[in-house]
């Protein structure tokens, strides 16, 4: 008879998941996961397996719930233009709460991980679409409210923002001045006409 887990994988894997995208795949030690998740190292390999595995599931966890939150911000604002307006902007306040600036989870291991790994690699590129089909939906749902006029490709338009929505994460993990964040921000605002 299997013995039933003696604690709660969701609540391990969050941890993990933290942990990996405060300090990224490589400096985030065994030691480290089984302290911070609260198990032993068999219990770890036995919910997870090795530790890719559990970067691997992190990861899989931070891209659902990202997606169910662009996906939120994006259809619940009271129009196109204010949906990415108030993405952006919420981009920019992150950097500006207390405590390590991580950034983008997925974006980290853009960095770190996708260059070197085929699995981070394809992991990673499917995230980003997502996103700019996201962004394609909403323009596009713009375009038909007559809020946004049709210039150009609505698909152009999206990755174009997925591009900027990268760099800002990016830029904003050093901290600059706000000013310097709502200029780039208002920028790429105006590209929605």
């Amino acid at each position: 008879m299997v013995r039933p887990r003696a604690f709660d994988e969701d609540k391990a894997l969050n941890a993990a998941m933290r942990l990996f995208w405060e300090k990224g795949y490589e400096a985030t030690s065994l030691s480290d996961l089984t302290s911070g998740m609260g198990i032993q190292r068999p219990s770890l390999y036995a919910a997870f397996g090795d530790k890719k595995e559990l970067f691997e599931a992190a990861l899989r966890k931070y891209t659902r719930a990202h997606s169910s939150y662009v996906r939120s911000k994006l259809q619940n604002a009271s129009s196109v233009k204010e949906a990415f307006r108030s993405y952006f902007e919420g981009i920019a306040a992150e950097a500006d709460e207390e405590g390590p600036n991580k950034g983008c989870f997925c974006i980290n291991v853009m960095v770190e991980l996708a260059p070197h790994d085929v699995k981070f690699e394809v992991l990673t590129r499917e995230h980003q679409m997502y996103l700019a089909a996201l962004f394609q939906e909403t323009i596009e749902r713009g375009i038909r409210s007559g809020e946004l006029k049709q210039v150009g490709s609505a698909k152009a338009l999206a990755h174009t923002l997925l591009v900027s929505v990268i760099g800002l994460t990016v830029l904003m993990k050093s901290r600059p001045e706000r000013s310097v964040a709502d200029h780039f921000i208002a920028t790429i605002l105006e590209l929605l006409k």
